[in-house]
C-alpha cells in the first residue's frame, strides 16, 4: 500500500523514538545493577575485552591463532556464566540485563532483512487510517445508545416497524461482536432518520476496536478524495484509493447524496467489485431503494449488491424529527 512522504516520516519517527525509548530503559537498568553489583562492570568490561582482542589473532599463525582464540572464547564464556549466577543470586532472570525492544524481529529499527520489518507495514496502516478518520466528519455511536422507542409498535402484515428494527438491530450487534475479514458486506436501504448511520457507526467503532482497519466516510467525501487523487490534486500518491479498497472494513455513508458522475459510477463499481474479489466486507448505507440504485448507478452495481450483499431494510419515522418534536 503506498503512503505520504509525512506517513512515512511520521512512523520512522515513532520507531526511533521506540528504540530508543528501549534503550535508555536498558541503560537504567544496568546502572542500578551495577550498583547493586559492582563485580558485573568488571565482567562485562572482560567480555568486550575478550572479543576485542580476537583481532590480534590475525597476525598470529594458524596454530597460535587458534589457541589463543579458544582462550578468548573462554575468558567471554567464564564471564557470562559469572554475570548469570549474580542474576541468579538476586532471582533475576537471564535475559534482565538486555535491551527489551518492542519488535524483537527488527529491535525497533523498523527494517528486517532489508525489507520493511511487520511492526513498520502496521504502524503505517494504523497511522494511514487514523489519518483518514481525522478527515470524516462522523463521530462513533454506540449500540447501547440505539433506542427502540421511537419506530412504530403497529403491526403492518404481522410484523411492527420496532420488531423489524430489533432484527436488523441483532443482526448488526452479532456482525461486530462476531466481525472477521470473511463477514458479508452490508446494503441498509431506507428513509431518512432511520438508524442506518447510528447503527453503521456503532459497527465501525467496534471493529476498530478490535485491531481491525476500518475507514468510515460519506459517499460524497470518498468519491472527492478519489477524484482529487486521481487527477493529480492532492500528494496522497495513491495511498487513499489503497485504503478504500484493501483496508478490514469500509463503509460508505449516505450513497446517493452525492452529485452522480461517470466518474463516481466507475469508482463506486471499482470498490465494490474490487473488495468482493478481494473478500473484504463493505457497508453501504443509501435512503436509495436497490431500483433507485440501479436507475442512478448502473445495472451491474445494483446486481453486485444483490447478489454479494446482505439486505437491510430500515422502517419507521424520521427519528431526528421525532426527537426534535419531543424536544418542543
Amino acid at each position: 500500500m503506498p503512503y505520504t512522504k509525512e506517513i512515512y516520516e511520521k512512523a520512522q519517527e515513532i520507531i526511533d523514538e521506540r528504540r530508543k525509548a528501549a534503550e535508555n530503559k536498558n541503560a537504567g537498568i544496568i546502572r542500578l545493577f551495577e550498583t547493586i553489583e559492582p563485580e558485573y562492570t568488571a565482567l562485562k568490561q572482560e567480555m568486550i575485552t575478550s572479543v576485542k582482542e580476537v583481532v590480534k589473532a590475525i597476525d598470529m599463525s594458524p596454530e597460535k591463532a587458534a589457541e589463543f582464540i579458544q582462550q578468548q572464547k573462554i575468558k567471554n564464556l567464564t564471564a557470562q556464566q559469572n554475570i548469570r549466577l549474580l542474576l541468579q543470586k538476586h532471582s533475576l532472570p537471564e535475559d534482565y540485563l538486555e535491551i527489551k525492544y518492542s519488535c524483537p524481529v527488527c529491535e525497533d529499527t523498523g527494517f528486517s532483512e532489508n525489507k520493511l520489518c511487520t511492526c513498520h507495514i502496521q504502524l503505517l496502516k494504523e497511522l494511514a487510517f487514523e489519518e483518514a478518520g481525522k478527515k470524516s466528519p462522523l463521530k462513533f455511536c454506540l449500540f447501547e445508545d440505539f433506542r427502540f422507542d421511537y419506530y412504530p409498535d403497529e403491526k403492518i402484515s404481522g410484523v411492527s416497524a420496532r420488531d423489524r428494527m430489533r432484527d436488523i438491530y441483532s443482526f448488526c450487534k452479532e456482525y461486530a461482536d462476531t466481525f472477521d475479514t470473511s463477514n458479508s458486506s452490508v446494503f441498509m436501504t431506507g428513509k431518512t432518520g432511520l438508524g442506518k448511520t447510528h447503527l453503521s457507526l456503532a459497527i465501525a467503532g467496534d471493529v476498530i476496536r478490535k485491531g481491525y482497519t476500518v475507514l468510515y466516510n460519506s459517499a460524497q467525501n470518498i468519491f472527492t478524495m478519489l477524484q482529487k487523487e486521481r487527477f493529480g490534486k492532492s500528494d496522497t500518491n495513491g495511498a487513499y484509493e489503497a485504503m478504500v479498497l484493501e483496508c478490514d472494513l469500509l463503509v460508505i455513508d449516505d450513497l446517493g447524496a452525492e452529485f452522480v458522475t461517470q466518474f463516481t459510477n466507475a469508482a463506486l463499481y471499482n470498490i465494490i467489485n474490487t473488495r468482493i474479489n478481494l473478500g473484504l466486507p463493505t457497508i453501504i448505507s443509501s435512503n436509495l431503494t436497490l431500483q433507485e440504485i440501479e436507475n442512478e448507478y448502473s445495472t451491474r452495481i445494483s446486481s453486485r449488491i444483490i447478489g454479494e450483499y446482505s439486505i437491510l431494510c430500515f422502517e419507521g419515522k424520521d427519528i431526528r424529527q421525532l426527537k426534535s418534536e419531543n424536544d418542543d
